[in-house]
């Protein structure tokens, strides 16, 4: 009996090493070395086909390589589009993470039962039974859509080569083994060689490849690191599975832009594209409240409109408390600071909690001022105007700094009805003839003034 061999693996980067050790030598994480069982062989589980003409690379110049554009697929989903830069490119791997039960599965089904080409959806976790009554459910029905329960790597070319695909979904990677290893699946040997295949299949073959992806305990899409890396896009699926909206960001692109942003609501008839997302980011209210303000932001070419609450109170416990939901807790402290420092408001000694509404994280220095505007109107038990919104940097001295492409934030805050914006006067606006008052500051005390006159 052949001995069995066995290696040890890093668990966060995939390093390999002789033994085991407590820090990996690479990433330099504690704790993440295990030991697995592996077979090498040389072999590979998809083969080009030996009719095939082999080409030798040679180096070029780089004034002599020659661009050519890459092909896309529509994949008629306008947000998953928009995302990935205009479709899916052929050849490409793409990855797409998210917690268990937040639509992952619905998306690229949806997706394959709507695309026009040709698509084999492998399932390694539901039965043909479960995804038939999944896509009755989705009100979707395309003959060109083929589904495959199996997780054996070897089964699964052995399929692709009979019906030849134009789109590949693995539902999902963490589920999926070889015979060349022998390791279990899930393991990070099992996940760097399989989807080394499939990797090598969509780049042979200019079929892309949509990949689910499973994420740990700390959010992490699970496996070695090196699988994101390997791949070519990297998609994040967020969203409270206790309300119904999802949103998809991109966190690696080699073919776009990775700020773009895509917003569904999950339906009991499938994931609905928002096509204005500012419909589920500005709360419906009868009467005007303080502590509200409209800020107008970017998602890479995307203007948002987006509410800022905040609640400002009298510390009670004697420690006054800093509380952030979708923003960065350390600008909060430095517009706080800023705003006692500069503009003599005393809020060192109160409370003030911080919201976003519809559940994101913004970033952006663009909403500064409608922070300020919402810390200043419940400090004052004032409401602003319903029709006002803001976009403005705060900086350290109480300047209200510009901010970039402030006309296409003129223009989405014109077409939701909006009848002021709120603005550096130092911003450089390309057209004067909006049909939207603009109000142009220089200090917070400017800003103060013309909102609670």
């Amino acid at each position: 009996m052949a001995k069995t061999k066995t290696t040890f693996f890093c668990q966060n980067c995939g390093t390999q090493h002789a033994k085991w050790v407590g820090q990996c030598s690479a990433c330099k994480e504690w704790n993440t070395i295990v030991e697995e069982i592996i077979q090498q062989e040389e072999k590979r589980i998809w083969k080009q086909s030996t009719t095939a003409k082999q080409t030798v690379n040679k180096p070029l110049k780089i004034a002599d390589i020659q661009l050519n554009p890459e092909e896309r697929i529509v994949t008629n989903n306008k947000e998953l589009d928009t995302v990935l830069g205009g479709g899916l490119v052929k050849g490409s791997v793409t990855l797409l993470g998210g917690e268990p039960g937040i639509g992952k599965s619905t998306l690229l089904l949806q997706v394959a039962l709507n695309i026009r080409q040709k698509v084999l959806y492998v399932s390694g976790e539901e039965s043909q039974s479960q995804i038939k009554m999944r896509a009755d459910r989705l009100e979707a029905n395309n003959s060109n859509c083929l589904i495959l329960t199996e997780t054996n790597t070897q089964q699964i070319f052995k399929n692709i080569e009979e019906t030849e695909p134009e789109v590949l979904v693995i539902d999902s990677i963490q589920t999926l083994h070889t015979k060349n290893i022998d390791a279990s699946p899930g393991s990070i040997s099992q996940i760097r060689e399989t989807a080394a295949e499939l990797i090598k299949f969509a780049k042979e073959t200019a079929t892309p490849v949509l990949l689910i992806g499973h994420i740990n305990k700390d959010g992490n899409i699970a496996g070695p690191k090196i699988l994101e890396h390997m791949v070519d896009v990297v998609l994040q699926f967020e969203g409270d599975r206790n309300h119904t909206y999802r949103i998809l960001r991109s966190q690696k692109n080699r073919f776009g832009s990775t700020s773009e942003l895509g917003i569904y609501e999950m339906l009991s008839t499938g994931l609905r594209e928002i096509s204005n997302p500012s419909e589920i980011l500005i709360s419906k209210k009868d009467s005007d409240l303080s502590g509200t303000a409209i800020a107008s932001t970017l998602e890479g070419i995307r203007p948002l409109m987006i509410e800022i609450q905040a609640l400002v109170s009298t510390a009670v416990y004697g420690t006054p408390q800093r509380s952030t939901t979708g923003y960065n807790l350390k600008r909060l402290n430095m517009i706080l600071a800023v705003l006692e420092k500069r503009a003599g408001f005393k809020l060192g000694a109160k409370d003030v909690f911080l919201n976003i509404t519809g559940g994101i994280n913004v970033d952006d220095p663009a909403i500064d001022l409608a922070v300020v505007a919402a810390i200043l109107s419940s400090n004052q038990d004032i409401a602003i105007n319903p029709n006002v919104c803001f976009a403005a940097e705060v900086g350290l001295a109480g300047e209200i700094r510009p901010v970039s492409k402030i006309d296409q934030r003129i223009l989405e805050a014109e077409k939701l009805g909006y009848k002021t914006l709120v603005a550096s006067k130092y911003n450089k606006i390309a057209s004067k003839n909006h049909g939207i008052k603009l109000v142009l500051v220089g200090k917070i005390e400017e800003a103060f003034a013309t909102l609670f006159a």
